[in-house]
């Protein structure tokens, strides 16, 4: 007999003896094997019984996603990740990792991406590995997940930002399971059935708070790996988080784990932090310790912390502190490079006492923090509503006729270059980017033969810029964001409205006439035209500079590289008629 069939004959022959030694066992599955050199294949029967459960049940692991930004956890999410905040003096991911050892679970892998660099320490101390994910600022925590598909198994899928007041994981788990608490929680989409089963609900409905931590057992994992690769390939799915593949038709196919509120805590805020430990070393951020002392309180008057909606150039958060409301900005990632602050610290001295911008109430022209009062009963500009774009026009119309002054100058030219340096030598994801810059720089000829009055111009004049104030009987506009602000033909901040809201032709005309009030000569309409190539540019090149840090802007960016190509056509075709 060759050996090769000696061998398998022993094995085979070996598996059966201890499966007829195990009357008692039942045959659970088989396994196919790799066997040395002669790559032989053949089956190993495992057996449960009195010898205990399944191997591939007694084998398990962790993922800890740790990739986030964490944009709620406002101020403290501009120094640190979720996972390294401290509870009691312990870091919520060594809490979790030494709870997983407690277990006995030492193969855990940890997904991150913001601030990755500060977990790196936990390969040498913990032995963990780290799974980067590049797209942590464009991408939910499902994509996060899918990134480490081939470590499923038995697999503990917990968030870094929870703190577990008993240890979840030294139970026995034979089937998968979903962990939810017996509070309610109106951002929830699940709700506990009389079956035990999650269902889901609508929004308007509360449902039992989710905590993001499972259990995923070795019988599931080929499902929700299938769910995984299905979700992600759809864009629509960016925002999704990962418990959305654990979704079939109106509630999750598997089972929940219910355990009491006090024993598990999501720490999402700066107040669940300070309500789980207040004398937390991570409480003292720079900007509540700036908030105390402008606005002369303790760090405890300060509540009701939210952030407002992501901004593309910073981080703002609106607090309550005695009965009034306010805002603070914290510059986000890579704006040193972008913005003076000192020249926007000039721009508002300039503005003070002419009831244009908000109501600014400190501002660093070192660090960019600004303080500022919140508008009551106000909203952003519509660009889709014709009575708000009239409205923002005329505002507009009226702060150009003053004629303001600051003593900095915005050069487009020279700022298409700047964001371009700021690259570093990555190439541009646009191909024909040279040809289209140098199509786009041509047009400086026709500007520089146009009489153009310089006055202080927002740069910045988008929609979500002007806030329509319905406070009392008269209505108010103000314009806010003047980081960008300087002297430059005024007529700019039209098309930099235009082009932000995503207009086609026929909009920016209108919008056009309706900041002349019908009255726009042909030639002053071509050099908005001009403006859109440019200014187009402009922000493509903002982008790719953001898109390097992490920060995509996807449908944003490539509309203002359109802009530019597109109206460079329609500018330099009718400037043939001015020459």
């Amino acid at each position: 007999m060759p050996l090769k069939n000696t061998i398998k004959f022993f094995v085979l022959s070996t598996v059966i003896i201890w499966n007829y030694r195990l009357k008692k066992s039942n045959i659970q599955h088989m396994v196919i094997k790799s066997f040395g050199k002669y790559n032989l294949s053949f089956s190993i029967i495992f057996t449960r019984g009195e010898y205990g459960m399944d191997l591939r049940q007694r084998l398990k692991n962790a993922i800890i996603l740790a990739a986030g930004i964490g944009t709620r956890m406002v101020p403290i999410n501009t120094e640190l990740p979720k996972g390294m905040l401290e509870v009691n003096g312990e870091r919520l991911i060594e809490r979790i990792i030494k709870q997983l050892h407690e277990a006995n679970i030492r193969e855990i892998y940890v997904v991150v991406g913001f601030m990755h660099e500060m977990y790196d320490y936990l390969q040498d101390m913990y032995h963990v590995q780290l799974i980067y994910n590049p797209l942590y600022a464009d991408r939910n925590n499902l994509y996060s997940l899918s990134m480490a598909l081939n470590h499923l198994n038995n697999t503990y899928i917990i968030p870094s930002d929870v703190w577990l007041r008993k240890n979840p994981f030294l139970e026995k788990s034979t089937t998968s399971w979903y962990m939810i608490t017996n509070a309610v929680d109106d951002n929830s989409f699940v709700r506990l059935n009389r079956q035990h089963e999650l269902c889901l609900i609508p929004k308007s409905k509360a449902g039992n708070a989710m905590v993001g931590i499972a259990y995923l057992h070795f019988h599931d994992i080929e499902r929700i790996r299938s769910q995984i690769f299905s979700l992600i390939e759809n864009d629509k799915n960016k925002s999704a988080f990962w418990e959305k593949a654990l979704c079939f038709r109106d509630r999750f196919f598997i089972p929940a784990k219910v355990v009491d509120v006090h024993d598990v805590m999501e720490v999402n805020t700066y107040e669940d932090l300070r309500e789980l430990d207040h004398s937390s070393n991570q409480l003292k951020t720079d900007a509540i310790s700036i908030i105390s002392k402008v606005l002369q309180v303790a760090p405890e008057d300060i509540v009701d912390i939210k952030i407002l909606k992501k901004g593309m150039t910073n981080r703002s958060f609106l607090f309550r502190c005695k009965r009034k409301r306010y805002i603070m900005r914290i510059p986000g990632e890579g704006t040193d490079k972008l913005i003076n602050r000192k020249k926007e610290a000039n721009v508002y001295y300039e503005l003070a006492d002419h009831d244009i911008s908000d109501d600014v109430v400190y501002i660093n022209p070192d660090s960019g923090y600004k303080i500022s009062k919140f508008l009551n009963r106000a909203h952003a500009c519509n660009p889709l509503d014709k009575d708000d774009v009239k409205k923002c026009m005329a505002f507009l119309r009226r702060f150009h006729k003053m004629d303001l002054k600051v003593n900095h100058y915005f050069d487009l030219f020279s700022e298409i270059d700047f964001y371009e340096r700021l690259w570093k030598g990555v190439p541009s994801v646009h191909k024909d980017y040279l040809d289209v810059k140098t199509k786009v720089f041509s047009l400086r000829k026709f500007l520089s033969r146009q009489s153009i009055h310089l006055s202080l111009t927002h740069i910045d004049a988008v929609p979500d810029n002007f806030l329509i104030v319905n406070n009392g009987p008269r209505e108010k506009i103000r314009l806010i964001d003047w980081e960008y602000a300087a002297m430059q033909d005024p007529h700019l901040d039209i098309a930099m409205f235009a082009i932000y809201s995503m207009y086609n032709k026929k909009q920016i005309d209108s919008l056009i006439d309706t900041y002349f009030v019908g009255e726009c000569s042909e030639i002053m309409r071509v050099k908005i035209y001009c403006y859109i190539s440019i200014a187009g540019l402009l922000w493509s090149n903002w982008c790719e500079y953001k898109r390097i840090l992490g920060v995509e802007f996807n449908e944003y960016a490539e509309a203002q590289y359109e802009y530019a190509k597109k109206y460079y056509k329609l500018a330099s075709n009718k400037i043939k008629n001015y020459q």
